[in-house]
């Protein structure tokens, strides 16, 4: 046993180690983006339906004013989840970035620190990411907001399940 523990390396491990950390934040930043490309999809075909329903509507129909209003929040929110998944993608290629320089870090003399400035940038545009994520829920309330209030009446609280 002491044979092979001799001929292992243990940098070479720990350079594994440290090259799999972004790698398995890859994973997660592909995870992020596919759950939002599939809200995107979805804001996308509710957004065409509206758009239906609002042509189909005559000139000066309430629930078409309702529409035009809904339509504009869920504009906003695919545009805010556009740049949430463009960070997404950034990320995942700054976590990518940064097992490259990990493996080759022996080979081409990276300092230390270009890596784990790799890495923090990926943390950070995953942070931004989030925080598209809360702006976007927050409109996704005010659409619902509008309609509750065209069922019930802006006074009016829906009632309690």
């Amino acid at each position: 046993m002491n044979g092979v523990s001799e001929g292992l390396d243990l940098s070479s491990i720990r350079l594994i180690g440290t090259a799999v950390t972004p790698a398995v934040m890859v994973s997660a930043c592909g995870i992020v983006a596919t759950g939002l490309d599939n809200q995107i999809a979805r804001m996308t075909t509710r957004m065409r339906e509206m758009l239906k329903e609002g042509r189909q509507l005559p000139e000066g129909d309430s629930r078409r004013e309702m529409l035009c209003q809904e339509v504009g929040i869920l504009d906003r929110r695919h545009a805010i989840l556009a740049r949430a998944i463009t960070l997404a993608y950034t990320a995942l290629l700054s976590f990518v970035v940064t097992s490259l320089l990990y493996l080759t870090k022996r080979q081409l003399d990276i300092p230390e620190s270009l890596p784990v400035v790799s890495f923090a940038v990926g943390v950070c545009l995953l942070g931004a990411v989030a925080l598209l994520a809360l702006a976007s829920l927050r409109l996704s309330r005010l659409a619902i907001k509008l309609e509750r209030d065209e069922l019930f009446g802006s006074t009016r609280r829906p009632p309690s399940v």
